[in-house]
């Protein structure tokens, strides 16, 4: 369950890396997440995607926001675009008014998270 590039680790990675990295033993941060030890082993193997609950109590119990342990998304390249922009541009369904609102909300809610993580890379959280 890779972000598709080669470089990114995935969710359960990122998990074990900072399981790690806090020098938890993988009972101890079941324990503290409220989880077992068998669906952390799950999750950090891959095979199974955490809810979103499960994931803050994870993050809450690592002391990290659920954010910085997701994969960073897969940089585009300079003449590709989203998919949920063509996605966007090809609905029938949508006026021009409604694919520009739609356009315009969602490049916003990107600079918004690319802000965000921005700053949580200085040492701040949100």
């Amino acid at each position: 369950m890779s972000a598709g590039w080669p470089d990114a680790p995935s969710l359960g990675e990122m998990i074990r890396r900072q399981r790690e990295l806090a020098q938890l033993p993988m009972r101890q941060l079941a324990a503290m997440s409220g989880i077992s030890n068998p669906y952390l082993s799950q999750i950090e193997r891959g095979l199974r995607d955490p809810s979103d609950q499960v994931l803050n109590a994870i993050a809450d119990s690592l002391e990290l926001s659920a954010e910085a342990l997701r994969p960073p998304p897969r940089p585009l390249a300079e003449d590709e675009q989203p998919a949920v922009m063509t996605a966007i541009e090809e609905d029938p369904d949508l006026t021009p008014a409604q694919r520009k609102a739609l356009t315009e909300s969602y490049l916003a809610f990107r600079q918004l998270t690319g802000e965000r993580r921005r700053n949580r890379g200085r040492g701040q959280r949100s």
